[in-house]
């Protein structure tokens, strides 16, 4: 209490006062870019995600674009300790999303390396995927897929080191005869959901859907 008053949360836009739970005032809110896509709809990640895998639905939450209030919300989430923003996203998900007739059987998150992890503190998608977890009734799992390389953020690599995700990626358990939700933070090549989405698709007989917090294509 005493150092939410010293210390009060700021929308990290334009440094207003704001709710402790919310990275962003409700002025700034409404300069968010969201997608309105449907999940079980054409939009562009599922046109990529097509040429790079066999999908079902795609969804995501946001436009990523250059300088936007949504890449300084998940700049936030992930680099800068703020693991609650997880909650708010998922809130902002659940409120326009509804998977229908198409709903998963599975929710997945991408994995870190156990040295990122620790080096982070903390998976930024994992907040994110229990929370929506537990409004739509479908279980999660944070163990199914590990990440077999360290390596440097995506944000950090070039377009030609975010190609290499060969054998990046492996199944820790067989899985079979599922519909898996497969949970990203940022969509830009595909190749990260894509590399985890083969291990998947050739382990049994599943289906891949994708859900991304933001879309950069």
């Amino acid at each position: 209490m005493v150092l939410d008053l010293l210390f009060p949360n700021r929308c990290i836009h334009c440094n207003r006062i704001t709710d402790p739970e919310f990275p962003v005032c409700d002025l700034c809110f409404d300069q968010i870019h969201f997608t309105h896509y449907n999940f079980s709809d054409n939009n562009p990640i599922k046109e990529k995600c097509k040429l790079l895998f066999p999908v079902e639905n795609t969804y995501a939450l946001m436009q990523f674009e250059k300088e936007s209030l949504s890449r300084k919300i998940i700049h936030e989430l992930k680099y800068r300790s703020r693991e609650k923003i997880g909650k708010t996203l998922a809130e902002w998900t659940t409120e326009r999303l509804d998977f229908k007739e198409k709903r998963p059987d599975l929710m997945i998150s991408v994995p870190l390396h156990p040295k990122k992890l620790k080096e982070r503190g903390y998976n930024q998608l994992h907040i994110y995927t229990e929370r929506l977890s537990a409004f739509y009734n479908i279980p999660f799992s944070h163990e199914i897929i590990k990440r077999n390389h360290y390596s440097k953020a995506q944000a950090l690599k070039d377009k030609q080191h975010r190609l290499d995700t060969v054998n990046t990626f492996s199944l820790t358990r067989p899985v079979t005869g599922k519909h898996i939700l497969l949970i990203d933070d940022v969509f830009t090549t595909g190749n990260t959901v894509s590399s985890i989405a083969w291990e998947i698709l050739n382990a049994g007989n599943n289906k891949i859907s994708v859900l991304v917090i933001a879309m950069d294509i």
